[in-house]
């Protein structure tokens, strides 16, 4: 059923008064007051939580010229991994399939048949699932596991996706590392950042990240990162959708007297990176948001050093959860630049390790690598693209797979009514 006009004239009377009240004008100059004057550092309880690597400048490219120039890196692997979404069973077991996947530009067929597959289960039944280790399948391209998640009273769907989606990730790009020449991407950020948000999220969660299988899976990355520091190969993760709260929490403790106007560190920076032109057409300007805004260009930001929210966990003061470091604990510090794309008005963030980003020719080049991709693809750089394809469990796979567990567990699935709205369709 379709609203009636005079609903539609409601919706709009209300989106007006909403209007009155929403005055962001100013929203504009606080964000260039507090790139010019917050950052460098961003102080939270006497912590630098963002702090400068290097010169702290905000550029733009135009989008035609950089799409043609010359990338540094030759060779490009992304990694990826996609999930069947955590499943409840009849039997009370929960459980999450993750398939990894590595995608290289230009292509490698052998690469791509490689697949990495961990199922975790959660079940507070201490006989019901017995840990496996790696098998093998498809000639010894391809190998699968069953891992046990910690038993937590809450949240057990939480930790399944999270424990399934890293370790599967992290293990396949561990065991492919030889095969990067030039760069490897990760395909969201540099940490397992869902798992070390755990800590700020409620006790049992907190308690949570200390067991076993957190730490592996948070080994992992760091182990990633100290094979390819060691080798000299560059490491980052591209995060499509950005939503870090570090500059955006810290505005909020300052006593300056300023509410920080932006949900989160995406929309501040959206804000700083949009640029505007006006029309030059004997029209005039034409009405409506966005439409005066420049997409010729890419904006995008220098280089910052991340100690805050999740990051603070992999800061040289943070304690990895117990993971022992091998390389000067500042070597592991996350550091990022953001891009905004003006054509679909969006952020994307380039995550990578202080090891890799304190040289400054470095920094240059993942900088310039990613901004030609962004421009050419108008979107995520190609051996990201392909990682994802490779990895994503389509809807009708997943609920094949679902029905397969089903019979081998002799247990249904908890149907929800969205299965039964939306046949087919997981979420």
């Amino acid at each position: 059923m379709t609203l009636d006009p005079i609903h539609v004239d409601a919706i709009a009377r209300l989106a007006g008064s909403v209007a009155e009240t929403a005055d962001d004008s100013d929203h504009e100059r606080f964000a260039e007051t507090v790139w010019a004057e917050w950052l460098d550092p961003l102080l939270d309880d006497g912590r630098r939580v963002i702090e400068p690597l290097g010169e702290r400048r905000l550029q733009c490219v135009d989008i035609d010229t950089v799409a043609l120039a010359d990338r540094p890196f030759p060779t490009v692997h992304g990694v990826d991994s996609g999930t069947i979404n955590p499943t409840a069973f009849k039997n009370g077991l929960v459980l999450d399939l993750a398939h990894a996947a590595m995608g290289v530009d230009p292509s490698d067929v052998e690469t791509h048949r490689a697949r990495t597959i961990v199922a975790t289960a959660h079940t507070n039944d201490p006989k019901q699932v017995t840990e496996h280790g790696w098998v093998a399948y498809d000639a010894g391209h391809s190998r699968y596991r069953l891992i046990r998640a910690p038993r937590v009273n809450r949240y057990a769907e939480a930790v399944v996706h999270a424990l399934s989606l890293y370790f599967a990730e992290s293990h396949h790009a561990l065991d492919h590392a030889d095969r990067v020449e030039d760069l490897l991407l990760l395909d969201g950020p540099l940490y397992p950042k869902e798992i070390l948000t755990w800590r700020d999220r409620t006790p049992e969660l907190e308690a949570l990240t200390y067991e076993a299988r957190p730490k592996r899976v948070l080994e992992n990355y760091v182990r990633l990162v100290e094979t390819f520091v060691d080798r000299g190969v560059p490491i980052a993760g591209f995060v499509k959708n950005p939503s870090a709260r570090v500059i955006t929490d810290a505005i909020a403790g300052k006593d300056t007297g300023f509410e920080a106007p932006w949900p989160d560190d995406t929309a501040f920076f959206t804000r700083l990176l949009e640029a505007h032109h006006l029309p030059t057409d004997e029209d005039g300007p034409t009405e409506g948001p966005g439409t005066d805004r420049r997409t010729d260009e890419l904006t995008f930001t220098s280089w910052f050093v991340s100690r805050g929210g999740p990051d603070g966990t992999m800061a040289a003061a943070g304690d990895a959860l117990g993971v022992d470091r091998r390389l000067d604990p500042d070597a592991y510090e996350v550091t990022f630049c953001i891009v905004y794309d003006p054509r679909y008005d969006i952020c994307y963030k380039l995550e990578a390790p202080h090891a890799v980003t304190e040289d400054a020719e470095t920094r240059r080049q993942l900088t310039r690598q990613v901004l030609s991709e962004v421009a050419a693809e108008r979107g995520p750089p190609r051996a990201i693209a392909k990682a994802d394809d490779l990895a994503r469990i389509s809807a009708g796979e997943k609920t094949s797979l679902r029905r397969k567990f089903e019979r081998l567990l002799d247990s249904e699935f908890l149907e929800t009514y969205d299965d039964v709205r939306w046949p087919g369709e997981a979420p």
